[in-house]
């Protein structure tokens, strides 16, 4: 199947808790035929076999908020799934965290169309088109991040203390011996 780059939107919480947040919307890019597609909450049970398939999963704080949250609705364990959170990679690299749209402009130049809490209030209005929008756009700059950070081994962000915009290292390639499909489906299941 090749690699997915996802993301989603939630509802529901209004007090920051994994368990109580509902999936909106989740969008992917599909490397295996270059293709985005979005889910709507009740369209979930779509989403899986491209999750499922998946030589590796590549999100943006995704271990940390985007897969917990699709757990609630999730039968198998999604954290069995070979995974490459960049959030992560740059907090290993740097000691901190930076926001997708700061690593995004100080490196491709590029920033996000809104942000989290316009599409909670779109979710909210019933507009979808607006969500589906905006959560594409954000895995479209997430691949892109990750394309550049493959290519360069670093990507870039803005030093406000020193004014300056600096490098830092990053290595997205897939970790020696990391779980192989078998028979082109990761087994989340439990037996």
């Amino acid at each position: 199947m090749g690699e997915v780059v996802f993301d989603i939107e939630t509802y529901g919480a209004e007090v920051f808790d994994h368990k109580n947040l509902k999936v909106s919307v989740v969008c992917l890019y599909n490397y295996a035929n270059d293709q985005f597609l979005s889910f709507r909450e009740e369209e979930l049970a779509k989403l899986w076999p491209y999750l499922e398939k998946a030589d590796r999963l590549i999100g943006y704080n995704s271990k940390f908020f985007d897969v917990p949250v699709l757990q609630n609705y999730y039968s198998g364990d999604l954290s069995k799934i070979p995974h490459l959170d960049i959030l992560e990679q740059i907090k290993n690299a740097l000691g901190f965290r930076l926001k997708l749209n700061d690593v995004a402009h100080a490196t491709l130049g590029v920033e996000k169309s809104g942000n989290g809490l316009q599409a909670i209030e779109w979710q909210k209005q019933g507009e979808w088109e607006k969500i589906i929008k905006y959560c594409i756009d954000d895995v479209k700059i997430t691949r892109d991040v990750y394309e550049f950070g493959k290519k360069n081994k670093q990507l870039f962000f803005k030093d406000l203390l020193k004014n300056t915009t600096r490098p830092f290292p990053v290595n997205f390639e897939a970790a020696a011996g990391a779980q192989a499909t078998q028979m082109g489906i990761n087994l989340t299941l439990p037996f």
